[in-house]
């Protein structure tokens, strides 16, 4: 059985023909959100349907990390290592700090509420930058069907400052985002509004030093499926959650490679030993995979 589809002859350095993709975790609903925790040594990821957050351990212990978790969906850590998440339920961006307690970081905008928070991402300099769809609203499945009050807008969090931007307002449904290794680039996928017609796409935004977007171009189209979560390994190139599996696309826009999966993956991060390891959140399950490639996000 092969694991991989290769398209360009880089992507062969990547992967190991030894190393094949297990399935680690199994039995829910649509996980999504993965991170790692390497300090725990352990990887979290949300079940949303269920309104839980998990905890995986190397050795093979899966337990609820917590329930309920207000239907949270996509993670990150923050400079310090504090878990911050995206909670359809409530509608806001959390943080979990090192005692446990939370901390709302935001659940509003102009004075109306957030729709569904989705996918986040922590730049070096502190900042938090959300993207904010409306799936979570849409019906009970993920969250609670309610009225859609702002447009589906990428946030900018200044936690310092005590401030939040409407960064980027022209998406359908922004979904999954990453920063390039040096923070001079944004990819933010556009995955619609579930309407045949509508944009299925990975954008590109050049970051100012002062946190600035400019450009947008689309940078690839995901073919089969879209492009619901992703991350940027050391070198730049973009791993992102596809119908098929994990493509591997070069900074340029290049699809390198596959890695398939048997079901339709959620989102993925870098994690393990080395950072070489490629978790990915796959409807009801979660597998991993070693890889030649380290990820970028930190810590």
């Amino acid at each position: 059985m092969s694991f991989f589809e290769t398209y360009e002859p880089v992507f062969g350095t990547y992967v190991l023909g030894n190393a094949p993709v297990k399935q680690i975790a199994t039995g829910f609903d649509w996980v999504e959100g993965p991170v790692w925790f390497g300090d725990a040594g352990c990887l979290l990821f949300s079940d949303i349907p269920n309104d839980r957050i998990m905890r995986w351990m190397p050795d093979g212990t899966v337990s609820v990390y917590r329930e309920p978790s207000n239907y949270a969906n996509g993670h990150t850590r923050d400079r310090l290592g504090r878990l911050v998440s995206c909670e359809h339920g409530t509608r806001r961006v959390t943080r979990t700090e090192h005692d446990g307690s939370i901390t709302v970081l935001a659940d509003a905008f102009d004075g109306k509420r957030l729709n569904s928070p989705n996918d986040v991402v922590v730049k070096s300099d502190g900042t938090i930058w959300f993207t904010d769809p409306h799936y979570g609203i849409m019906t009970n499945y993920e969250g609670f069907e309610s009225e859609q009050e702002l447009p589906c807008n990428v946030y900018r969090i200044d936690p310092e400052r005590g401030t939040m931007e409407a960064i980027a307002t022209d998406f359908n449904c922004p979904n999954g985002l990453a920063f390039s290794p040096d923070e001079t680039r944004l990819y933010i996928a556009d995955t619609g509004r579930m309407f045949r017609d509508d944009p299925a796409h990975v954008r590109v935004f050049d970051v100012s030093n002062d946190g600035q977007l400019s450009g947008g171009d689309v940078f690839h189209v995901i073919e089969p499926g879209v492009a619901d979560g992703f991350r940027c390994d050391m070198d730049g190139n973009l791993w992102s959650s596809a119908a098929d599996g994990v493509h591997c696309i070069d900074p340029g826009g290049t699809l390198l490679g596959k890695i398939l999966v048997p079901e339709l993956v959620s989102n993925v991060c870098f994690g393990g030993r080395a950072k070489h390891h490629l978790f990915i959140t796959a409807t009801t399950s979660v597998y991993s995979v070693v890889l030649n490639r380290k990820g970028s996000q930190s810590p």
